[in-house]
């Protein structure tokens, strides 16, 4: 019998190139298989076999997603593999959104078994869980000694078409797919225990989980604006001309922190919009029409407000994961308390 042919995709770090200084390293096939790949392969056992291993830069592959998702895929076909691995990304972000744009990519146009590995906090899982396979794995690579294991162990079952249990028996991230079983009891019998449970203070796990979103309160109206010092939020986007920190276009994995002391309004020569979800046409011409810095400051000449604070911050929504926006605002929103902000305007598209 074949060997099963398996291709895998690891980023600059993990190819042991570099790290940040490399990101920017174009797609190749590696010589000889890294030590992750060559790992990977020992854990999948005697009926599989790594036969090449796909690197891209981090940044490469998020700032050229199209082109870079057709050059690695052009590159996987050359092997004609029965299938692909990519990562584990744990919670580097750009490498979570690129193993799982790749692995979709893979997937759907290939059609062959495939699946990948992060953080359940990586942008790429937001985005991927429902569409491909994706084990959950540690936040760092301390934790590669289980992701390994865990990955082979579904990608075995994967291989030979075997059936794919639960998430919770084999370690994958829910995908909303519901699948019908025959259980011992009844639904009402199996309802009435839970409600018992529930009654009684006892764990039990719900058969039908719902979505949990976030309420936020609002904060109490300020009393008195013309005291009061406004800063400028916004995830649409708005840069420097230029883009010096590179936000990306779409699945942010930073923001910006930009000075506008003595600035009264964004042109189209100091300003532009790094989104990607939008057309830019409008905002590049008049930047103002996303974050409103000329209306502000003409409110803070006439005292309507006590003071612009003297920076913005900025990022791009388009494909965010929630987890990243929230750390965002739990950094910059430090720095506004510290500084004696009173409010935000937070402005989208």
């Amino acid at each position: 019998m074949d060997k099963i042919k398996v291709v895998h995709y690891i980023n600059q770090f993990f190819a042991g190139i570099g790290g940040e200084e490399k990101a920017d390293t174009a797609p190749f096939v590696a010589d000889e298989l890294p030590p992750l790949s060559k790992q990977l392969d020992g854990k999948l056992g005697d009926d599989y076999e790594i036969v090449a291993t796909v690197v891209c830069g981090d940044s490469y592959f998020n700032e050229h997603i199209e082109e870079s998702t057709k050059e690695v895929l052009d590159m996987i076909k050359k092997f004609d593999p029965d299938m692909f691995i990519a990562g584990p990304a744990f919670n580097a972000g750009r490498y979570g959104v690129a193993a799982g744009t790749i692995t979709k990519a893979v997937k759907d146009e290939l059609n062959i078994p495939s699946l990948t590995g992060m953080y359940i906090e990586n942008p790429g899982a937001d985005m991927f869980k429902k569409d491909v396979y994706i084990i959950e794995t540690a936040d760092s690579a301390a934790g590669m000694r289980k992701a390994i294991p865990a990955i082979a162990k579904l990608a075995q079952k994967l291989g030979k078409g075997e059936t794919i249990g639960s998430p919770e028996e084999e370690g994958y991230m829910e995908r909303g797919v519901r699948v019908n079983f025959f259980a011992e009891e009844t639904g009402s019998r199996r309802a009435v225990n839970m409600l018992l449970k529930k009654i009684n203070g006892e764990e039990f796990t719900t058969e039908y989980p719902m979505p949990v979103f976030d309420r936020v309160p609002p904060n109490p109206a300020i009393k008195d604006l013309t005291k009061a010092t406004i800063a400028l939020v916004t995830s649409g986007g708005v840069v420097p001309k230029g883009n010096p920190d590179r936000i990306e276009s779409s699945n942010a994995t930073k923001y910006g922190e930009y000075d506008i002391e003595g600035m009264d309004a964004f042109t189209e020569e100091n300003a532009e919009t790094a989104h990607g979800g939008y057309d830019p046409v409008y905002c590049n011409e008049d930047p103002n029409r996303v974050l409103p810095l000329d209306v502000l400051r003409e409110m803070e000449k006439e005292g309507k407000i006590g003071k612009l604070y003297n920076k913005y911050y900025t990022t791009v929504g388009n494909g965010t994961a929630v987890a990243s926006a929230e750390q965002f605002a739990q950094e910059f929103s430090k720095t506004l308390l510290d500084d004696g902000v009173d409010a935000v305007i937070l402005t989208s598209t």
